[in-house]
């Protein structure tokens, strides 16, 4: 199933229903792909992952995407048991195998391994990490471009540091899904999160901007995912638009804004026209919201040229 109004929706295709999936090396067609019932990542997602995309051949902003996964698998001691390089290759390696060179979104998934019984306690380990790499053609689609997305806000916070930070990438999201359930009850299509002081922090999946009398804003990343998207999106708005800002601002702010929208490694920019029933702006995608999609999608085709 791929719901049409998901921030995760996209337009696919049939050569992914024969996907061979890379899983510690060797390559499986989707429907084999596994891994054990004693491994980390399903036992207790004790892992990392990255989202990248691959446009014309070439993997898009790989050096940042490299220095999350490092970083967050040295947070949590696990030993990925492969070089930056062997990564980027395995990953390229398996978009070739697959004969995808362009719109095509992977997920690479690193766990700690297979245990010898399913507990927490990482020492017991009966094997070295598990590597998995899907690669699929994925296309933005494009009536969310042109309709945009509706919000809820959700009860569930998003985490301080020092409970879960959400700089490190881990498998371990259910707090996340339930805010993401919480919004569907609703009648949205992806939950808003606040701090835990109130404030608007992320949504359940992709990170959020507003923008106030040409001016954007997001919130200044305590609370919030460590977005390769949002901090090309930032950047760019700043070089190409105007005034862009990382500040607090409140659900009263995000209601009475100009614009919305939302950035992903899938979507890159994807509007927003309504949060908790509150229409923003015209209730259609602002101007100002499709020129940063259009400078970010200019962006990208040049940097993989």
């Amino acid at each position: 199933m791929n719901p049409a109004s998901s921030a995760q929706s996209y337009d696919g295709d049939p050569r992914n229903d024969d996907a061979l999936i890379y899983v510690n090396g060797d390559f499986v067609h989707r429907d084999k792909a596994t891994v054990s019932v004693f491994d980390a990542g399903f036992v207790l997602g004790d892992g990392i992952w990255e989202g990248l995309r691959l446009v014309n051949g070439r993997l898009l902003s790989v050096d940042q995407h490299m220095d999350r996964l490092f970083e967050g698998a040295r947070a949590i001691s696990l030993d990925i048991g492969m070089s930056r390089e062997e990564v980027v290759q395995a990953v390229l390696a398996t978009c070739e195998k697959n004969g995808f060179a362009d719109n095509t979104h992977i997920r690479l998934m690193i766990t700690r391994g297979r245990k010898t019984t399913p507990n927490q306690d990482p020492r017991f380990m009966a094997s070295g990490a598990t590597v998995v790499i899907v690669a699929e053609i994925k296309k933005p689609r494009t009536e969310l471009s042109e309709n945009g997305l509706s919000l809820f806000t959700s009860t569930f916070r998003c985490s301080t540091p020092d409970v879960f930070d959400l700089r490190l990438n881990s498998h371990s999201r259910l707090n996340l899904i339930q805010a993401l359930i919480q919004a569907i009850a609703a009648g949205a299509d992806e939950a808003l999160m606040l701090d835990q002081r109130g404030l608007v922090a992320s949504c359940n999946s992709t990170n959020f901007f507003i923008i106030r009398k040409g001016e954007l804003w997001t919130s200044p990343g305590l609370y919030s995912f460590n977005g390769i998207t949002r901090g090309h999106v930032f950047d760019l708005w700043a070089e190409k638009i105007g005034a862009a800002h990382m500040k607090d601002f409140t659900l009263t702010q995000a209601y009475s804004a100009d614009e919305a929208f939302v950035t992903g490694t899938l979507g890159g920019i994807t509007p927003v026209t309504k949060i908790d029933g509150h229409v923003i702006g015209d209730g259609k995608p602002g101007e100002l919201t499709r020129r940063a999609a259009r400078v970010y999608w200019d962006w990208v085709r040049e940097s993989c040229n």
